[in-house]
């Protein structure tokens, strides 16, 4: 990138080391990283599926939250170990309280925390050091930091970075303190910038991908909350939207002829965000939600716009980054554990196999509009998550998936099904595991085992019509319902009230489906 700070270096290192995510021979390819708090493990779950489907990138560019994944994956993360470590991030680590007699001093209180926390657990738990990252090698990389004393966002080589400036890159108002590094106070560039698409491209770049986890709520709230969130969405969309339109106009100087940072072809750029907005960093904070769910998240929304991506990429105007308003639904996690063998095509069979293999599928399950889910006579909600499958190559994330609750059968009356159905790259190949809990009519005795054991084949392919290539048995125990449980939240609700009925809905729908199953359904029997 552009060197924009001035002769700000932090002294080179003796040696260097290569980027997993770069090429081996470079390309005019680019990673773009913005902001958007602590849910930038979403991002992890992009950088993951780009790199599956073959993708390397030679220039990289990062902002607020985005430098930590950045400054990551330059210290030498691979996607995986990237992944990885924010899922076993203790999330807390970014809350670090002063000193009481601090906040006694209202209103001159400062920020709410301060960076002792993330220096001491953050950052090494990630990985991140400014030192690696400045040894990284063959890549062009820009980390934005907002220059305070002049207002402008600066784009510092990541030759050229520094532990402060790291710090001062995540620095946001309120919540942390401006750092000072050689005579100057630095904070967080988003205010000012989300991304630097346009020094990418000066510095050769041609094909921007950007991660994108800045929310953009369709509709204006008025909790306080809300309006900081909506300050920072105004901040980072707008001046994304700017980007963009700066780039549309170099586009239509080459169309024109001429040679803009000596770009022959129009610039193209691909954008990946999820569809409604990703819940909030006090969502984290509280275990609402965790890194590993976002992870997911990331990775099916990048494998779902790689299947469909056009050539031209995204049209370069405010539309980009629209995303739908949420209806009052639920959302929980869940994890099943169980055997699978390889070969079997009976899942009895398969989890009593000697050659049977542990597996353990963690699902978060999203039904984003509950009314519509309990009209609809299949209930199919949203399946996102992880096969945790060491012997095949650990976790390794949906690129799709769907759950069904009391689904009916076709053939049989008397038979419904609980399905959780996702697809999966394993070991380079295509599968699809498709599990189901067989709920028939009988007895209420019966009822734990019929809804806490699941019955699994995988198919070769990226549908359950393709050969089975595995089956198995996987079970939810006591323990892991009650967690189960635990994680049960309204979603897509701005009142207590509505949250309170969006939950009952749900289990009142569970409730009923269950009486039908096993007392109505028998008495008819």
């Amino acid at each position: 990138m552009p060197a924009e700070a001035g002769n700000l270096s932090a002294g080179a290192a003796p040696s260097g080391h290569s980027v997993p995510i770069a090429p081996d021979v470079p390309n005019r390819r680019a990673l773009i990283l913005p902001g958007g708090g602590i849910r930038v493990a979403y991002q992890a779950g992009i950088v993951k599926a780009l790199y599956d489907q073959g993708l390397r990138f030679s220039h990289f560019d990062g902002s607020s939250g985005g430098t930590m994944n950045l400054a990551a994956l330059l210290g030498g993360a691979s996607p995986d170990l990237l992944c990885a470590r924010w899922r076993t991030l203790d999330f807390t680590g970014f809350v670090s309280l002063r000193p009481l007699a601090a906040y006694a001093r209202f209103p001159d209180t400062g920020p709410l925390t301060d960076f002792d926390s993330i220096e001491a657990r953050v950052f090494p738990h990630l990985g991140i050091d400014a030192a690696k990252v400045r040894r990284a090698e063959n890549v062009q990389a820009g980390f934005n930091v907002c220059d305070f004393d002049d207002k402008v966002a600066r784009a510092i080589p990541h030759r050229e970075i520094s532990h402060e400036l790291l710090l001062g890159a995540i620095s946001l108002p309120l919540a942390t303190p401006a750092v000072r590094w050689r005579g100057k106070s630095w904070t967080d560039a988003v205010w000012i910038r989300s991304s630097n698409l346009v020094g990418a491209a000066a510095a050769g770049a041609n094909e921007l991908w950007i991660a994108w986890c800045i929310g953009n709520t369709p509709r204006y709230k008025d909790g306080l909350l809300d309006q900081y969130v909506h300050m920072l969405e105004m901040a980072g969309v707008g001046a994304l939207n700017g980007q963009l339109a700066e780039i549309a106009r170099l586009n239509e100087r080459i169309a024109a002829g001429e040679r803009p940072f000596g770009h022959k072809s129009p610039i193209v750029v691909h954008l990946i965000r999820p569809d409604i907005p990703l819940p909030l960093d006090p969502d984290l904070l509280t275990g609402k939600i965790d890194a590993a769910s976002l992870i997911a998240y990331g990775y099916r929304d990048a494998m779902r716009y790689l299947a469909h991506r056009l050539p031209g990429g995204i049209p370069l105007d405010p539309g980009a980054t629209k995303m739908r308003e949420p209806q009052p639904g639920v959302q929980f996690r869940e994890a099943m554990k169980g055997r699978i063998t390889f070969g079997a095509t009976d899942p009895e069979q398969g989890y009593r196999s000697q050659a049977a293999m542990p597996v353990t599928i963690h699902a978060t399950i999203d039904i984003l509009d509950i009314r519509a889910f309990v009209l609809d006579p299949r209930h199919i909600g949203g399946l996102s998550g992880h096969l945790e499958l060491h012997r095949k190559g650990g976790w390794l994330p949906a690129t799709s998936g769907l759950i069904g609750l009391f689904t009916p059968s076709d053939g049989d009356p008397w038979l419904s099904y609980m399905i959780y159905a996702m697809g999966v790259v394993i070991e380079g190949r295509h599968y699809w595991f498709n599990g189901r809990k067989h709920v028939r009519v009988g007895p209420i005795w019966k009822l734990w085992k019929a809804t806490t054991t699941l019955y699994v084949t995988l198919h070769e392919g990226e549908d359950e019509t393709g050969p089975i290539a595995a089956a198995g048995i996987l079970s939810l125990g006591p323990l892991a319902l009650l967690d189960l449980a635990g994680t049960l939240r309204a979603t897509g609700c701005d009142r207590p009230m509505q949250k309170l009925r969006a939950v009952l809905a749900f289990f009142g729908f569970f409730a009923r489906q269950l009486i039908r199953n096993f007392v109505t359904r028998r008495r008819a029997s």
